[in-house]
C-alpha cells in the first residue's frame, strides 16, 4: 500500500513567481530565509497537479535562496533545458497566478521531493523516499543513457 502525505502536514515554503528577465517566461524564487530545505544545484523530484516531474533547484546569480527554473518530465530533460517542454510554463499559464504572486511549496522529502501549488489548493503527494547514495548513482547512470 502507497503511503499518502497532505500539504496539510508538510512543512510549505511561500515562494514567489517571478519574470525570467525579458523573456516573461515564469520562475520560482525562493527566498534566503527558506533556502536551506532546497538543495542547490541538484536535481529534485517536483508534484504539480498530481504529476510528478524533474527540475533543477539553483543558486541565484546574485544574492541569497533558490531558482526553480523549469519543471521537465525527466531527469535527464532538467539538465538539458532547452530539449523539453517546461512543465511549469503550461503550469503558469494554466493558472490564475501572476508574476509576483505566491506559490506554495511542499516540503514532501526536503533535499528529494517537492509539491508546487497554489494558495488556497491543497494536494496529496505519494509518499517516495530518497534511495540510498549507490543506488541513486546508479539511477542517474541509466537514466542519462
Amino acid at each position: 500500500m502507497t503511503q499518502r502525505v497532505s500539504s496539510d502536514t508538510t512543512e510549505t515554503v511561500r515562494a514567489t513567481l517571478a519574470q525570467a528577465g525579458a523573456t516573461h517566461r515564469a520562475n520560482i524564487e525562493i527566498s534566503g530565509d527558506d533556502e536551506d530545505a532546497f538543495p542547490a544545484d541538484e536535481i529534485v523530484r517536483i508534484v504539480m497537479d498530481d504529476t510528478e516531474y524533474r527540475a533543477r533547484i539553483e543558486r541565484p546569480l546574485t544574492g541569497d535562496g533558490r531558482l526553480i527554473r523549469g519543471v521537465y518530465d525527466t531527469p535527464r530533460l532538467a539538465r538539458n533545458p532547452g530539449e523539453g517542454e517546461n512543465r511549469l510554463a503550461e503550469w503558469f499559464d494554466e493558472s490564475n497566478r501572476s508574476f509576483g504572486q505566491s506559490v506554495l511549496i511542499d516540503v514532501v522529502e526536503e533535499g528529494f521531493k517537492y509539491g508546487i501549488r497554489q494558495p488556497g489548493s491543497r494536494a496529496v503527494y505519494e509518499a517516495t523516499e530518497e534511495p540510498d547514495g549507490s543506488l541513486a548513482d546508479i539511477a542517474r547512470q541509466v537514466e542519462d543513457q
